[in-house]
């Protein structure tokens, strides 16, 4: 049997822009952080492989029994729609990975129901 395709909000939720402001201000400058939100505000609804995601994040995946992972495939599982993720490309020629500003836990979600799977995601530069 055919696995259920996954269904993805067309906007990111208010709290995920919050979480992302939170995370980038912990790399980044307070005013480069909110230039980046508002450039994620502003950027078209994209999709992308969950492997390709995780493979250019060059972070672990988490495995299902994380709270949060658990708690996305429960979603999945259910039909409910999932958040895009926030995304800021790297640089494959200084060796900078791809920053998922938000969305790290459905990234590995995905990745664990069909990690073939396409990702609604929102991908700037800096």
């Amino acid at each position: 049997m055919a696995k259920q395709k996954l269904i993805w909000k067309t906007t990111p939720d208010a709290e995920d822009y919050v979480g992302a402001r939170k995370y980038l201000m912990l790399i980044c400058s307070e005013a480069e952080s909110n230039k980046l939100v508002v450039k994620f505000r502003k950027a078209k609804t994209i999709t992308r492989a969950a492997k390709d995601l995780l493979r250019a994040s060059g972070l672990p995946l988490l495995t299902p029994d994380d709270p949060h992972v658990g708690e996305d495939l429960k979603r999945i599982q259910k039909a409910k729609p999932l958040s895009p993720v926030l995304l800021i490309r790297g640089n494959m020629l200084r060796g900078v990975p791809l920053v998922v500003a938000d969305g790290y836990h459905r990234i590995c979600a995905v990745c664990h129901y069909d990690e073939n799977a396409a990702i609604s995601c929102r991908l700037i530069g800096t």
